[in-house]
């Protein structure tokens, strides 16, 4: 018979029980975090540090790259530790604070995508007025709205989460506090938690993803009216970055949330690492290495840590040989 009273802690089983495999994962997940740190904290510095890349696409990308950075950090610390942990505990209010920031900075990731897909359509659709309509108030608007929406998706779900019973044992089969496989840990009705997710949660997947489709829907009528072939080229490559990216986001979470919770198996693990480490990873360098604005202002900003670098040498070894 289940055990009633309120678990103080739960059992996180992470993406094996294998003891042989926490050490090869360990250093896997290690250098995977950071890449995403180095990646992302690179190209949030040659953003802030170069003149020409100071537009509402590149402002968007920069806040994409913090929010990824605080992503990976709210799931990866806590698995390192674990994955060299016997006990692989994790208290119930660290759980649900997992949670909440977990869903808050992927929704704002998914809001920022949608922002990003409008400025590519403005800038596509309707260049002559780029500056007015995408100018930094509304680009300002934009990221509140993100944020603020984000905070009170978060915050239902986790105070949903807290009204519920949770039964012994008290083993969620992932690797970080994700809703639906602490959700089958419920005694009590999960009935309001499963509604509100395929309505609210639903809702707030698609609203972006809807934005991001119709964006593109007109950018594809767009391009396909431009005479030159050269033309048409240049108008695909400035999205095909943001494509890339939201392909990996969307596919991954699609592919994990839009199921019953009863069919929730282990093997969604896969695709929750892709959304959630994966492409938090990847994202420096899709927009880097497809993106030849983003391309200089990286290499502008190595060139000048170099030679920050070398001055500061330079600078030791006379002081050496001064004394």
């Amino acid at each position: 018979m289940c055990n009633l009273t309120r678990l103080p802690e739960f059992i996180l089983l992470g993406l094996s029980s294998r003891p042989e495999d926490q050490k090869p994962l360990f250093a896997l997940f290690l250098v995977m975090y950071l890449v995403t740190l180095m990646g992302n904290l690179l190209i949030i510095l040659a953003i802030r540090s170069d003149p020409q890349l100071q537009n509402p696409m590149y402002f968007f990308l920069s806040i994409l790259s913090f929010t990824d950075i605080c992503y990976t950090t709210v799931i990866v610390p806590k698995m390192l530790v674990n994955f060299l942990s016997k006990t692989k505990t994790i208290s119930y209010a660290e759980c649900l604070a997992q949670m909440y920031f977990f869903l808050l900075y992927g929704n704002i990731d998914s809001y920022l995508l949608a922002a990003m897909a409008i400025d590519r359509y403005v800038a596509i659709c309707n260049p002559f007025h780029y500056v007015t309509v995408m100018n930094h108030r509304r680009c300002m608007l934009l990221l509140t709205f993100s944020v603020a929406f984000s905070c009170l998706h978060s915050l239902l779900y986790v105070l949903l989460m807290n009204r519920l019973t949770f039964c012994a044992p008290n083993v969620i089969h992932h690797f970080f506090c994700d809703a639906n496989p602490v959700l089958k840990l419920a005694c009590s009705s999960t009935f309001v938690n499963e509604v509100v997710a395929m309505t609210e949660g639903l809702a707030s997947v698609m609203a972006p993803f809807a934005c991001i489709i119709i964006s593109y829907l007109r950018i594809l009528i767009a391009v396909v009216k431009i005479p030159s072939a050269a033309g048409k080229r240049k108008a695909f490559s400035t999205c095909s970055s943001h494509l890339t990216v939201v392909t990996l986001f969307y596919g991954s979470i699609s592919y994990v949330y839009f199921q019953p919770l009863s069919s929730y198996t282990v093997k969604d693990q896969i695709a929750t690492v892709i959304y959630t480490v994966l492409t938090s990873m990847l994202n420096p360098f899709i927009y880097s290495l497809r993106n030849k604005d983003m391309k200089r202002g990286l290499e502008k900003l190595i060139r000048r840590i170099q030679s920050e670098m070398d001055r500061l040498s330079t600078t030791k070894t006379n002081k050496i040989r001064g004394r």
